[in-house]
């Protein structure tokens, strides 16, 4: 085989590994999302009340403010 045909294959598989990453990845991540819902301010409240806290709004808002800016700076 000449040269210029094994690099058309070299290139069509890392073509095709490229997109079935993509698609795999993006699977993986939608399924992970179903399984693992991010944090949210009722799932937060029940959190509180099992730790015997009372949660007021105020502290709720404080902790989800906190949550996200803590996730921003691990980005």
């Amino acid at each position: 085989m000449s040269t210029g045909l094994w690099i058309t294959f070299i290139i069509i598989a890392l073509m095709l590994g490229a997109v079935g990453g993509f698609f795999f990845a993006r699977r993986y991540m939608e399924n992970y999302l179903k399984n693992n819902p991010p944090i949210n301010e009722d799932m937060l409240r029940t959190m509180m009340l099992q730790m015997g806290q009372k949660p007021s709004q105020k502290k709720l808002h404080q902790m989800m403010t906190a949550m996200q800016n803590q996730s921003k700076k691990q980005k």
